[in-house]
């Protein structure tokens, strides 16, 4: 029986265009993401580089690009939050039947983007909704390695076979199986958070 809900964040409830940031950095003159710079952005979204060091690495690569071009084109990602979203998880958090969790792959810039796109109040409601919201930055540990499952499970005392993580990365529900715990792999376009009760087999 669910006693637990893990939700992802992005593409769970704020949409995301995971596109859009190397569209936007082509401009700049890139035309192909390096081993190099795919390890930079996973410290970075381990909280393992700082802000300015992270641009800074950018700024070397692509030197015609200001500071802030080099923030705006990783900050494109980020778009919507839908207010059906946001009165799905608060409608659930009332109910009180289930423990609530967010755990998310995200950094700084992209934070700071969506409180910018929410404003300060609406994401201050949606965190309010959680018992307890983990990002990747803020623990230094990120999907799928599955140390950050095992950080959750710990921390909160989880039983797995009564946990329900949710994600739109497949890997990332598959990390989360390999630990005993009962999984959505939410496709985006296809499927919506709010969907959730509809999937009884998720609760069975």
């Amino acid at each position: 029986m669910i006693q637990n809900i893990i939700f992802d964040f992005g593409d769970i409830f704020i949409d995301l265009d995971k596109s859009a940031t190397l569209k936007a950095m082509q401009e700049f003159g890139l035309h192909q993401v390096t081993d190099e710079m795919t390890e930079v952005n996973k410290k970075y979204e381990k909280g393992l580089i700082s802000t300015p060091d992270f641009i800074s690495y950018y700024k070397g690569k692509f030197p015609d690009a200001s500071e802030k071009n080099l923030s705006d084109a990783w900050n494109a990602i980020i778009l919507d939050f839908p207010e059906h979203r946001l009165d799905f998880i608060e409608n659930l958090a009332k109910k009180n039947e289930f423990r609530l969790f967010l755990l998310s792959n995200t950094n700084e810039l992209h934070i700071e983007r969506v409180i910018e796109r929410m404003n300060i109040n609406r994401y201050n409601q949606f965190k309010n909704c959680f018992e307890k919201f983990y990002l990747s930055y803020e623990i230094n540990l990120r999907k799928p390695d599955l140390e950050i499952y095992n950080h959750v499970i710990d921390q909160n005392n989880l039983s797995v076979e009564n946990t329900l993580f949710i994600d739109d990365t497949k890997e990332n529900t598959e990390a989360a199986a390999v630990l005993g715990m009962k999984t959505w792999n939410l496709i985006p376009g296809a499927d919506d958070i709010t969907q959730l009760f509809n999937n009884k087999i998720l609760f069975n």
